[in-house]
């Protein structure tokens, strides 16, 4: 099936802002739709900053999503700066292994090339095998593992 890439900048449609929307939902289902609007309306108010790519396949329609955005803080496992933050990634379960993924990382690939990035970087939790393997199938290497803690210093609000 062809696959046609579209990029949020000029696509401002209420249909491409739906699909936006859905496809972050699929991919971070813990976040309220309001919360997702919110993102997007966010993103889409500093486009130097963000970036958002969705892949359509007929007769399916969008499939894949991937979000980017410009980091001027330190990014693990890198050593320049600014760069491009691969935040997320995501393709419908069953439109995977069509191209996709690839086709939505080539499109942050030139987005952050244009940006003066030399570095594009992402990350993942350590239990999900499967997104370190589609990271590390589009080229992506692994530079470290981390592990997070925290000391809560006040009780949580109510």
């Amino acid at each position: 099936m062809p696959l046609v890439l579209a990029s949020h900048a000029p696509h401002r449609r209420a249909d491409f802002i739906d699909d936006w929307a859905r496809l972050r939902t699929a991919l971070w289902p813990d976040a309220s739709a309001a919360e997702h609007r919110r993102e997007i309306a966010e993103q889409l108010a500093e486009p130097a900053r963000y970036a958002a790519f969705i892949v359509t396949a007929e007769p399916a329609g969008a499939i894949g999503l991937a979000e980017l955005a410009l980091r001027h803080d330190y990014v693990n496992g890198t050593d320049s700066s600014p760069v491009a933050f691969l935040e997320g990634i995501y393709v419908a379960p069953e439109a995977r292994r069509g191209g996709a993924a690839r086709l939505l990382v080539e499109a942050c690939r030139a987005w952050a090339l244009a940006q003066g990035c030399r570095e594009l970087a992402s990350d993942t939790a350590l239990d999900n095998d499967v997104s370190q393997a589609v990271h590390e199938a589009l080229g992506f290497e692994e530079t470290e593992r981390v592990v997070f803690y925290r000391l809560r210093l006040a009780p949580p609000p109510p």
